[in-house]
């Protein structure tokens, strides 16, 4: 198995400004993350930032970073532009892990990694978990996918697929049985070749309405390989309450 980790890292953050530079337990997290990362079977690992002080203190601490252009609009122009810049062959893998994640287990990594290798119907990987809490189903910030039977993505959203109409419509709500609802985990598994062509695509009228950029994919034709994660990914850091409480799990 051979791929590449790309961690893309903003230093601008409206909510946690300085965000990959925060320090966790006497480290920056883009080192926390970096250092998961290094744990999986990567090939290799880069930062790629368009932030001169991020990309001072990955070297400082011995890590590969990668200087970006400043007007990307997602994490995944970033990637393209680092394929790019290393030459990688259209059917390379990279993985896009985020900057702000520093428990993400290393064997989630590989796990998206496997399946994009053994889905060639597939331009694109990713992980999911189901939804335990009733009030996550219907969170707008808990992006939501339905799969079919082969593992691939026929939508996410922010809303509440699928809707449940014989739990849905109770008060209070509440889950089905058979519980179909899946939380999407934001790791991704790209071919260099649907980065480049990512690159070229307007912005679709879903990924406009909804806020996300997945949707650009399926609305182009490509296909989304989707399972449940292998071991569970604790979230990420967008508050200071979220990195106050990172740092009380380190200690």
């Amino acid at each position: 198995m051979s791929f590449i980790v790309v961690i893309p890292a903003r230093y601008a953050s409206q909510r946690l400004p300085a965000k990959p530079l925060a320090d966790i337990a006497g480290k920056p997290m883009i080192e926390r993350v970096y250092q998961r990362a290094l744990e999986s079977q990567a090939d290799e690992v880069i930062v790629a930032t368009d932030d001169q002080r991020i990309h001072d203190v990955v070297v400082g601490f011995g890590g590969k970073c990668c200087m970006t252009r400043a007007d990307h609009e997602s994490g995944t122009d970033r990637l393209q532009e680092v394929a790019q810049q290393l030459q990688l062959k259209e059917t390379d893998i990279v993985i896009n892990v985020q900057g702000d994640e520093p428990l993400i287990p290393p064997v989630v990594i590989d796990q998206v990694a496997e399946n994009l290798i053994a889905a060639p119907d597939a331009s694109v990987a990713t992980l999911c978990e189901k939804i335990e809490d009733i009030d996550q189903v219907f969170d707008p910030n808990i992006v939501k996918v339905v799969a079919d039977v082969h593992g691939l993505a026929l939508y996410f959203s922010r809303a509440s697929i699928p809707w449940v109409r014989e739990g849905y419509s109770h008060k209070p709500p509440q889950l089905a049985n058979n519980n179909l609802a899946l939380r999407h985990i934001g790791i991704y598994a790209y071919r260099v070749k649907l980065l480049n062509e990512f690159v070229t695509w307007p912005m679709a009228p879903l990924e406009q309405l909804e806020k996300l950029e997945q949707l650009r994919v399926l609305y182009n034709g490509h296909k989304i390989h989707v399972q449940e994660a292998c071991e569970v990914v604790p979230g990420g850091i967008d508050t200071p309450a979220d990195l106050v409480r990172i740092n009380q799990m380190f200690q």
